[in-house]
C-alpha cells in the first residue's frame, strides 16, 4: 500500500506501574550479577494520553494544535547526528528527536510530520508522558513506513529513543504501547517479557499529583548505588525487595486481578508499600521519606472510600494511586482531594472486556457445489461422524461446540422460506420415535430441544455476499463481540480446550477483533484469504497483522506475505474459519453497504476486515486444531474419513 500521502490517527496513553516499580532497571544488573532475580511489574495505560495524526514527510516535524503549545514547533532534517543534538539539550522536543533519530540510524526511512491535537495528559507526574510520546512517535514511523513491528518493536524503539535523551527512564515506561489494560512484565538482563492479564472485576482508581518537589534522578542514583552487588544491610534490603520480594507481590497481583478480588489486591498495594518504605527507603531517605505521600495514605477519610494506596512511578512526593471500592467511591476520593487536598486528581478505571457470549453462523447459501444433494438437504444438516462416534448434523457440531465454549446465544442467517426447516430441526421428537431411543440418545435429543430457546433467525432477503450476510447479524450483535463460525466447516481441537475456547481465551487477553489462522503450504495461497504482520507473543500464536489479502498470487505471496517463525523463514497463514467481530466491524459493514463499496459485484467481509485493521489493528490467532471443509464434495468426503482421526 502507498502510504505517501495517507494521514493516519494515533493515541498513546501515560502508563501507571500499578505494583512493582523500579525492578526494571534492577533486573537489567543480572548481566552483571547471575544471583540478581529478574525483576517483575504489572504496568497499565491510562485513560490519560496523547492523541495525534501523522503523514509521511521530507523533515522530521512536530506542531501542536493545544492551546498550552500552540505556539511550540519542531522541525528538524533525517539526519541523524543533528537530531541527537537535539535529544540531548533536554525537553519535551528531545524525547521526539531522540526515537527519530534512533529509527533514521536504523531503518531506510523519510521524515514524518506529527500534529498533537490534543494532550489530556498530565506531564512530570510520574505517569510518563515522555515515554507516550516516544512510542507516538514510533508507532507513526512504523505505520507509516510499514517497518513491520510488533507492539514490544515500537516498545524497544521508544526505550532506545529515550535513552538518547538525559532522561534515562526505566523500560516499563513503554508499556503505555499495549494501550488501557495491564500487562504483567518481566525484567530478565536485557530480555524483556510481557503478558496481557484478563480483568474478571472492575477496577475503580484514582490517581493524583502531589503537587511536591520529587527528585527522581537522586532517587535513581541512590538505588542505583546499592547494585550490580550487595555491599552493606541497606544494600541486601533492596536487593530483596526489588528480587524475591517483588517476585511474590507480582505473582499475588496477576492472581487477583485475573479472578477479579480487588479488595486484596488493595490490601496487597499497602503491604507493597509498607515493605517499600521498610526496604528501600532508607537507600534513599531524603526522597523516599515522602511526607506529603503519606500523609494521603494515611488519611483516615480516605480510607473510608479505598481498599488500599500506594505511591507512583519511582515513588516519593510525585504521585498517589488509590483503589477505590466502587464508582461512587471514585467520584468521593476525587473531589475531597480538590476541594480539600488541592490536588488535581483523575480517573483510571479498568474494566473486563465485554464477556463474549454470542456467535454468528451464516447457513443461507444454496450449497451449488453440493448440487444435487443439496435439492433436499441443506449443507449444514449434512452428517458427519463426531469424535463420540455419533453421526450428526454439522450444524449440531457446531452448535455443540458452542455451548461448551460458554455461548449463550447463537444468531443463524438463513434465506427466505427456510426458518420453519430449523424450527422442525430443534422440535421434539414425536412420541413414538423418542420412545424408541436408548437413554443416552433421549438425553441427547433433550439437548438438541434445548438449543431452540438460544437461538435467533435472521433472514438474508438479499444474497449480496458473506459481508453483507454477516450485517444482517447487528441488531443482535447490539455492540457486542460476537463470534463468527462458517457454516461448511467444522473444527477438531489438539488441546484440551475447543479452538472456539482458545479464540474467545485471546480476545479476553487482547480485547480487539480476531481472525483465526493456520498454516498452509505456499502453493495453496491462491484459494484463501492470506494474512501477514509480527508475532505479538513469544509464543508466536498472536499475530499483530498488516495486510489481509484475498486470494492472492504464489508470486505475491513469497514477495509480501511471508511470516517468520523462529523454525522457518519462510510461513504462510490462512483465515481458519472463525472470527471475533467487535462493534467496530458492524459499522464498516455498514458504511460499506450504504456506499455500495463493493468487490466483484458483493459486499465482502475481508475488505471490511482489512479497513478496520488500518484504522484500529487487528490480530489473527493460530488456533491449536484443524479445520474441515464440506462445501466441496471432495473435501466433504474427506471429513467424513478424516475428522477427529488427525493431528
Amino acid at each position: 500500500m502507498d502510504n505517501s500521502k495517507k494521514t493516519i490517527n494515533l493515541f498513546v496513553p501515560g502508563r501507571l506501574c500499578l505494583i512493582g516499580e523500579h525492578s526494571d532497571w534492577a533486573g537489567l544488573y543480572k548481566t552483571i550479577n547471575s544471583e540478581i532475580i529478574p525483576g517483575h511489574a504489572i504496568v497499565t495505560g491510562i485513560e490519560q494520553g496523547i492523541y495525534a495524526r501523522a503523514v509521511r514527510s521530507d523533515n522530521f516535524s512536530i506542531d501542536y494544535e493545544i492551546d498550552e503549545f500552540k505556539d511550540s514547533s519542531f522541525d528538524c532534517p533525517m539526519d541523524s547526528e543533528k537530531l541527537k543534538v537535539i535529544a540531548k539539550e533536554g525537553g519535551f522536543f528531545s524525547y521526539c528527536a531522540g526515537v527519530a533519530s534512533y529509527i533514521n540510524e536504523y531503518y531506510n526511512v523519510g521524515g514524518v510530520h506529527i500534529t498533537v491535537t490534543k494532550m489530556d495528559l498530565p506531564i512530570k507526574s510520574g505517569l510518563s508522558s515522555s515515554a507516550a510520546i516516544c512510542v507516538l512517535v514510533a508507532r507513526a514511523f512504523n505505520l507509516l513506513y510499514n517497518l513491520n513491528s510488533n507492539t514490544m518493536g515500537e516498545m524497544f524503539m521508544a526505550y532506545y529513543g529515550e535513552q538518547r535523551t538525559p532522561s534515562r527512564c526505566g523500560r516499563l515506561d513503554q508499556a503505555c504501547a499495549y494501550g488501557v489494560k495491564p500487562v504483567a512484565m518481566t525484567f530478565e538482563g536485557n530480555e524483556i517479557s510481557v503478558k496481557p492479564l484478563t480483568i474478571k472485576s472492575t477496577m475503580y482508581f484514582v490517581i493524583a499529583d502531589l503537587k511536591s518537589h520529587k527528585d527522581t534522578v537522586k532517587i535513581l542514583a541512590d538505588l542505583n548505588r546499592c547494585y550490580p552487588f550487595a555491599e552493606n544491610d541497606i544494600d541486601k534490603e533492596v536487593h530483596t525487595a526489588l528480587g524475591s520480594d517483588n517476585e511474590r507481590f507480582i505473582k499475588k497481583a496477576t492472581e487477583l486481578i485475573e479472578t477479579g478480588d480487588n479488595e486484596a489486591f488493595g490490601r496487597l498495594m499497602i503491604e507493597f508499600q509498607e515493605n517499600f518504605d521498610k526496604k528501600i527507603a532508607p537507600a534513599c531517605p531524603t526522597e523516599l521519606k515522602a511526607p506529603v505521600l503519606h500523609s494521603i495514605l494515611n488519611d483516615k477519610t480516605l480510607k473510608n472510600w479505598t481498599f488500599g494506596a500506594k505511591g507512583v512511578g519511582s515513588q516519593g512526593d510525585g504521585t498517589v494511586q488509590l483503589l477505590a471500592k466502587d464508582e461512587s467511591c471514585q467520584n468521593k476520593i476525587v473531589e475531597y482531594l480538590k476541594n480539600e487536598k488541592q490536588l488535581e486528581a483523575f480517573t483510571l478505571t479498568l474494566r473486563p472486556p465485554k464477556k463474549l457470549r454470542k456467535a454468528v453462523i451464516p447457513v443461507a447459501g444454496f450449497g451449488t457445489r453440493l448440487f444435487p444433494a443439496t435439492k433436499c438437504i441443506k449443507k449444514d444438516f449434512f452428517p458427519v461422524m463426531d469424535v463420540d462416534g455419533t453421526l450428526k448434523p454439522l450444524l449440531l457440531i457446531l452448535l455443540e461446540q458452542l455451548i461448551k465454549a460458554g455461548i449463550e446465544e447463537i444468531c443463524l442467517v438463513i434465506g427466505e422460506g427456510e426458518q420453519a426447516l430449523y424450527e422442525s430441526f430443534f422440535r421434539s421428537l414425536p412420541k413414538e420415535h423418542y420412545d424408541k431411543l436408548p437413554d443416552e440418545k433421549k438425553k441427547y435429543e433433550d439437548f438438541i430441544q434445548s438449543l431452540q430457546n438460544r437461538i435467533t433467525y435472521v433472514i438474508q432477503k438479499e444474497k449480496l455476499g458473506f459481508g453483507h450476510a454477516v450485517f444482517q447479524c447487528s441488531d443482535f450483535a447490539a455492540g457486542e463481540p460476537v463470534l463468527l463460525l462458517l457454516g461448511d466447516m467444522i473444527y477438531y481441537t489438539s488441546s484440551e480446550k475447543n479452538c472456539m475456547v482458545q479464540m474467545i481465551e485471546t480476545y479476553e487477553q487482547y480485547g480487539k477483533p480476531i481472525i483465526s489462522i493456520h498454516e498452509i503450504p505456499k502453493e495453496d495461497v491462491i484459494h484463501y484469504g492470506i494474512l501477514t504482520g509480527n508475532w505479538d507473543n513469544k509464543e508466536e500464536t498472536v499475530l499483530k497483522l498488516k495486510q489481509i489479502i484475498e486470494k492472492p498470487s504464489v508470486d505475491y505471496a513469497k514477495d509480501y506475505l511471508s511470516v517468520p517463525t523462529r523454525k522457518n523463514k519462510e510461513n504462510y497463514y490462512a483465515v481458519f474459519g472463525q472470527y471475533i467481530l467487535t462493534k467496530e466491524v458492524f459499522e464498516q459493514l455498514k458504511e460499506n453497504i450504504h456506499n455500495n463499496f463493493l468487490e466483484n459485484g458483493e459486499i465482502q467481509l475481508t475488505s471490511a476486515l482489512e479497513q478496520v485493521r488500518e484504522k484500529t489493528g487487528m490480530l489473527g490467532f493460530l488456533v491449536n486444531g484443524k479445520s474441515y471443509d464440506v462445501g466441496i464434495p471432495e473435501m466433504y468426503v474427506r471429513t467424513m474419513e478424516t475428522f477427529g482421526k488427525e493431528a
